[in-house]
């Protein structure tokens, strides 16, 4: 990973985010900024080494960054489902962070697979055409990545920044994500909602220490104008094999129930990734969920 760098990351303590944060911490001087509602986030984030910094993107000054960063790493996202807000907050927000940061040697901006147009079981490349594939769930989430992409690339040109713009698909690990959401649900008896589509609904996933490892080279390909580059794993795996297998592991039973009113497959194409990273899928899906259970819940497996 890197060592001796000033880092400024934004959204901490998310599930998909805090890895990466903690394991930077390691070797850089890292900032972490947030709004910071939850004390006790705040708390996780300063006892792996990382200063904190208050700030709502939407809104407020950001005077007091630090100077001579050199890398920033933007992982703030609000659904709070109001289109004026979360557009200030998360389009032009990391505008006013990118015109602010702008002498940094990179920027990363963290943008999802959820821009992609639905398209079956088709594997998006980053040329695909783009959708508002999320509304079923967040009003705001596809629209407000959409146009912070395109806020990235004009502020990458207009401020002469190197800037890559990385669409993330499923992000998991030991403390969670999509899968172990979908663990609770299966242990409080809950139904898991499918596309009424012909599944399997299927999806590309990485593990946490695939997606922390390629940060190093993810930071070395930005570049003006923005490279834009698909997250994700090498594996295409479906909702239903996942909560299958959390079902063999504890024996829970996965319920599902299809509906409309939920999310379609996304599958993504991993070529440019591995272009840019070189090798980097170390932990199989299976591994990667039996752990998650483990750090989630151990008394399941037992």
């Amino acid at each position: 990973m890197l060592k001796n760098n000033r880092i400024l990351i934004t959204g901490p303590a998310s599930q998909a985010t805090f890895p990466i944060a903690r394991e930077l911490a390691s070797n850089n001087t890292v900032y972490g900024l947030a709004r910071w509602s939850n004390p006790d986030d705040r708390k996780k984030v300063e006892a792996v080494g990382i200063e904190t910094l208050a700030a709502d993107l939407a809104d407020d000054a950001l005077d007091h960054l630090p100077d001579g960063l050199d890398y920033v790493l933007n992982f703030a996202n609000v659904k709070t489902g109001s289109f004026d807000y979360d557009l200030r907050a998360n389009v032009e927000g990391v505008g006013r962070l990118m015109s602010r940061c702008r002498d940094a040697r990179a920027f990363l901006y963290c943008s999802s697979t959820a821009v992609y147009e639905a398209n079956g079981r088709h594997a998006f490349s980053e040329s695909d055409p783009l959708g508002d594939n999320h509304r079923a769930l967040f009003a705001t989430y596809s629209i407000g990545k959409i146009a912070a992409e395109s806020m990235v690339r004009f502020c990458a040109r207009e401020f002469e920044l190197p800037s890559i713009i990385c669409r993330l698909n499923v992000p998991y690990g030991d403390n969670g994500g999509w899968p172990g959401f979908h663990l609770e649900m299966m242990a409080a008896g809950m139904e898991i909602p499918l596309h009424s589509s012909d599944g399997p609904c299927l999806y590309s996933p990485i593990h946490e220490d695939d997606y922390t490892a390629t940060i190093p080279a993810l930071l070395g390909a930005a570049s003006v104008p923005a490279t834009t580059v698909n997250w994700c794993g090498d594996e295409t795996v479906g909702i239903e094999d996942w909560c299958n297998y959390m079902g063999e592991l504890t024996g829970l039973e996965a319920r599902f129930a299809r509906s409309d009113a939920t999310l379609e497959s996304v599958v993504t194409d991993p070529a440019r990734l591995n272009e840019i990273t070189g090798p980097r899928s170390t932990v199989g899906w299976k591994d990667g969920i039996k752990r998650m259970v483990a750090a989630l819940h151990p008394e399941l497996l037992a």
